[in-house]
């Protein structure tokens, strides 16, 4: 049993315990790829669109965390866009406010919400020393087009500063049918601002997608700079030994497997980060008390962790498909 070797942390402080981390999916990988491309080639806005639950608010946190490690002096923001009965200026200005950090989102009248914005940003691009800024829009399905007007005259504001304000609006498939929409009814000047690049998300494909999610937990180490891996941190004794979670990513991927035909949903697998995330928690969390120098996870342990990571319970949920993009 691995609880008395002694560990560089409190375990009850390890990311794992609270939930505070991100691991990297091909599909992230892919989300950073195009914002860094956007960044190269001047490509103001982007949509990155997929299904609900599949990963993509994660998805903007770890990216974000990349650029914070790779563009230390780039400046980024994560809105929230709320479901609103009635599309008003005020709340969506106070919406974007909450996001930059002002201290009183609601108070003003409209256009001194507009002016608050763009000072917000523009003090933050100068304590950053960069006139580059990133805003990733999640939920961005529920804008109108009024919404999307107001967020072009934001850009048109700061490009008059000389501050470049980059969008990338990540939500559900609709958000493709809003741009087919806009583009038919000519509102060209939103889409080639907002709308140019897209990219399709999804989830965890194939046991090489398993494998590399995996890898992260065998290689990301807290506290950061030790040699305390994830995996470590939970099994020391079977990671000392040679064991490592990349091992059983057949396992892993054919319990899902399992749990998705034994319960006839439809369409292909595609794991949700979230409930793949919380399967290896199960799996590490129960493993910690059978640490041993030859010990493996069993295909009951994995199987277990599927069942209770909530995967068929949220796809039964949302009565969702998932389509190959």
């Amino acid at each position: 049993m691995s609880v008395d070797v002694p560990r560089p942390i409190d375990p009850s402080l390890h990311p794992l315990a609270t939930g505070n981390y991100r691991i990297a999916t091909p599909a992230i990988q892919a989300f950073y790829d195009l914002v860094i491309r956007c960044l190269h080639y001047r490509i103001m806005g982007a949509l990155i669109y997929g299904p609900s639950r599949i990963g993509k608010t994660r998805a903007i946190e770890y990216v974000r965390l990349l650029l914070a490690r790779n563009y230390p002096k780039m400046t980024s923001y994560h809105a929230q866009c709320e479901h609103k009965p009635r599309h008003a200026e005020g709340p969506f200005f106070a919406n974007l406010l909450e996001a930059v950090g002002d201290p009183d989102p609601n108070a003003g009248s409209n256009p001194s919400k507009r002016m608050r914005l763009s000072l917000r940003i523009r003090e933050a691009a100068a304590r950053a020393g960069s006139g580059t800024v990133l805003l990733f829009c999640d939920e961005a399905q529920r804008y109108n087009e009024n919404e999307y007007e107001w967020l072009r005259d934001v850009h048109d504001a700061l490009d008059r500063q000389q501050i470049k304000l980059f969008t990338f609006l990540v939500g559900q498939q609709e958000l493709l049918a809003q741009k087919t929409g806009l583009q038919i009814a000519g509102k060209t000047q939103i889409v080639a601002r907002l709308m140019v690049d897209e990219l399709s998300f999804y989830g965890i494909r194939d046991a090489e997608d398993v494998a590399t999610c995996l890898d992260g937990y065998d290689r990301t180490a807290y506290p950061e700079g030790s040699d305390w891996s994830f995996t470590r941190f939970y099994v020391p004794r079977a990671f000392q030994a040679g064991y490592r979670l990349v091992s059983n990513a057949g396992v892993l991927w054919h319990a899902f497997e399992s749990a998705h035909h034994r319960a006839n949903l439809p369409g292909r697998l595609e794991i949700p980060m979230e409930s793949f995330a919380r399967a290896v928690e199960i799996v590490l969390k129960e493993s910690e008390l059978k640490d041993a120098l030859q010990y493996t996870p069993d295909i009951a342990l994995w199987a277990h962790a599927v069942h209770h990571c909530g995967y068929v319970q949220s796809r039964h949920a949302t009565g969702r498909v998932l389509v190959a993009a």
